[in-house]
C-alpha cells in the first residue's frame, strides 16, 4: 500500500495554525505575527484556531485541542496544519482524535517537531499519510542555510519530487534567540563547526528505506501502544525497510539510554536499515555521553548509526518527511540525505 501524500500547496491555499500542545504567551505574539506574515507573503491564507493560549503548558483542554486539530485535518479547505511549536503533553490528544475521520479525509500536511512528534508520527503510522518533521511556524522567519530546504519547499513539491539536502556543517552552540526582544530575528546563529558522526564503527554508509521517527522523550511514552506500531507500518508501506531517526530534546544521557533501550525492546527499530540520530545539546553524564547512550541502546541492532544529523533541537533544521523514500550517504568527505515523495 503506497504512502499517501497531501496535494502540493498552491498560492491561495489555506494553512491552519493551532497549538495541539503549548500555546503562545503574550510576550511572543509578535514573533507569531511575523511568522504568519511570512506565510501570507508566500500567497497562502492563514486560519488561526482558538487553541492558542500560552498562559500555561497547554493551549486549551485536551478535548478542545483534539477537536480543533481533527477539524483542521478533515476540512478540505485547509491544506496544511503548522503549529507554532511543540510543548510537553500532546500525548493527551491521542485517544481523542477521530482517527477514522482523519484517515477517510483528503490528506493534509502537518509540519512540526518536538512534542508534535507525539501526534505526527502516529498520524503517519495509523493513516499512511506523510508528515513533515522540520522547522516549525515560529522558526519559519529564519533564512534557510545553503544545502537545506524549508517546510515551504516540501509542502509545495509535486508527487514524485526528489530533493537532496547537504548539511552546512555548522550549528548553534547553545541557547536561543530572544524573540520577545527581537521578534523579527531572521539569521540563525551557527557558530560551531560539526559533521555527521558514525557511531557503530568505520566505513562508508549508503542505505535506503522509508523515513519514520521523532523526538525520543516523546515517542518513548508511546511504546507498546497502537500509536507507535512501526512493524505494521513497515509491512504495509515499507517492505524495503525503514530509515529510523530519533533526536533528544534535553534529557540527560542516562535517561536517553533508558528510553532508547525501551523503544528497541518494544520493536520500534525492528525494520530499521539504519538509524539517524539528531544533534543534541542535551547533557552528558560523568560516565556516559549522549553518543555512548545511543550506541549502548541501539548497537545490538547491527545497522549503521549516523549521529549529529540536523533533525533535532539544535539549529539548523533538516526537514524529514515521515513516509518518504530516502537514501542516506555518509563518507569521510560527504554527507547527504535524498528524499523522494513516492
Amino acid at each position: 500500500m503506497p504512502v499517501r501524500y497531501p496535494r502540493p500547496l498552491r498560492p491561495g491555499d489555506r494553512i491552519g495554525v493551532t497549538s495541539p500542545s503549548s500555546g503562545v504567551p503574550e510576550e511572543l505574539r509578535e514573533r507569531l505575527a511575523v511568522a504568519v506574515r511570512d506565510v501570507e507573503a508566500r500567497g497562502y491564507e492563514v486560519v488561526t484556531g482558538r487553541c492558542m493560549d500560552g498562559s500555561g503548558h497547554i493551549s486549551a483542554p485536551a478535548a478542545d485541542r483534539a477537536a480543533e486539530l481533527t477539524a483542521m485535518l478533515t476540512d478540505p479547505g485547509i491544506r496544511a496544519v503548522v503549529p507554532p511549536w511543540g510543548g510537553e503533553t500532546a500525548i493527551d490528544l491521542l485517544p481523542l482524535i477521530d482517527w477514522e475521520a482523519v484517515r477517510a479525509a483528503e490528506p493534509t500536511w502537518v509540519v512540526g517537531y518536538s512534542d508534535l512528534s507525539t501526534v505526527m508520527t502516529p498520524l503517519t503510522l495509523l493513516t499512511g499519510v506523510a508528515t513533515v518533521h522540520g522547522n516549525n511556524l515560529m522558526d519559519t522567519p529564519y533564512r534557510v542555510p545553503k544545502g537545506l530546504v524549508s517546510w515551504f519547499d516540501v509542502v509545495a513539491a509535486p508527487p514524485g519530487h526528489r530533493f537532496t539536502q547537504i548539511p552546512p556543517e555548522r550549528h548553534r552552540s547553545s541557547g536561543w534567540d530572544d524573540w520577545a526582544e527581537h521578534p523579527d530575528a531572521r539569521t540563525l546563529t551557527l557558530d560551531l563547526p560539526g559533521r555527521w558522526t558514525r557511531l557503530d564503527g568505520g566505513g562508508d554508509v549508503d542505505v535506503e528505506g522509508r523515513l519514520i521517527g521523532g523526538c525520543v522523550e516523546m515517542l518513548c511514552n508511546l511504546t507498546g501502544t497502537p500509536y507507535l506500531d512501526t512493524s505494521t507500518f513497515a509491512r504495509t508501506h515499507a517492505p524495503e525497510g525503514l530509515l529510523v531517526y530519533v533526536e533528544a530534546a534535553g534529557d540527560d544521557a542516562f535517561a536517553i539510554c533508558r528510553y532508547l533501550h525501551g523503544m528497541r525492546l518494544a520493536g520500534f527499530f525492528d525494520a530499521a536499515n539504519a538509524v539517524l540520530v539528531g544533534r543534541t545539546s542535551a547533557p552528558d553524564t560523568a560516565s556516559l555521553t549522549q553518543h555512548q547512550a545511543v550506541l549502548d541502546a541501539l548497537g545490538p541492532l547491527d545497522v549503521p548509526i549516523v549521529a549529529d544529523v540536523e533533525c533535532g533541537h539544535v539549529p539548523p533544521y533538516l526537514p524529514l518527511v515521515n513516509g518518504a523514500r530516502a537514501r542516506v550517504v555518509h563518507t569521510a568527505t560527504r554527507g547527504e540525505l535524498t528524499q523522494t515523495l513516492d
